[in-house]
């Protein structure tokens, strides 16, 4: 367990959010042997929908890949143990000093995160994608729809007049 500063175990400091960053592709690791050490962390994650090979599933991914927030009261103090966590690569500071996050940012993200929805979709009509196989291979369009769990259809320009044409999922990808 982590030992508390005088100050803090006086109640001088008030606990305030801070945020974590953590080697990659473990966040779930750090929060799990930061909250095993007694301090309280949150690691948002949200529902994504992901392809799988051919298939589309649904799967939680962090909503901040790589970081994470922990709660800490006396950030001097409580930094040695942290830094030799495993998952922990480091406490993120800004001129060599640990920057809080404030409370409103945290509930924000709650609050955003409690709200019922369905999974982040892996396209949303209107969004820009690349074919990436076959006749089509590089040409771009727009997603307009899912058409079943492995087809999409797409809206192209062909012979200067928009067409809607259907493609296997696994042969699509998103411009960013």
């Amino acid at each position: 367990m982590h030992s508390a500063s005088p100050q803090a175990r006086k109640g001088a400091e008030p606990s305030r959010w801070y945020l974590i960053q953590s080697k990659p592709r473990q966040g779930d690791r750090a929060e799990e042997n930061l909250s095993n050490q007694g301090f309280q962390c949150f690691f948002p994650q949200v529902d994504v929908q992901a392809l799988v090979g051919q298939r589309q599933v649904t799967r939680r991914e962090p909503l901040f890949p790589g970081y994470l927030f922990i709660q800490l009261s006396e950030v001097a103090d409580n930094w040695l143990p942290i830094r030799s966590t495993r998952g922990v690569q480091r406490l993120v500071t800004f001129a060599d000093k640990p920057l809080p996050v404030a409370d409103t940012i945290i509930n924000a993200i709650r609050d955003r995160l409690a709200e019922p929805g369905s999974p982040r979709m892996l396209f949303q009509p209107g969004d820009k994608v690349r074919i990436t196989e076959g006749a089509f291979a590089n040409v771009e369009a727009i997603f307009e729809r899912f058409n079943g769990e492995e087809r999409v259809v797409l809206l192209m320009n062909l012979l200067h007049k928009t067409q809607q044409v259907c493609f296997p999922l696994r042969s699509v990808t998103r411009i960013d």
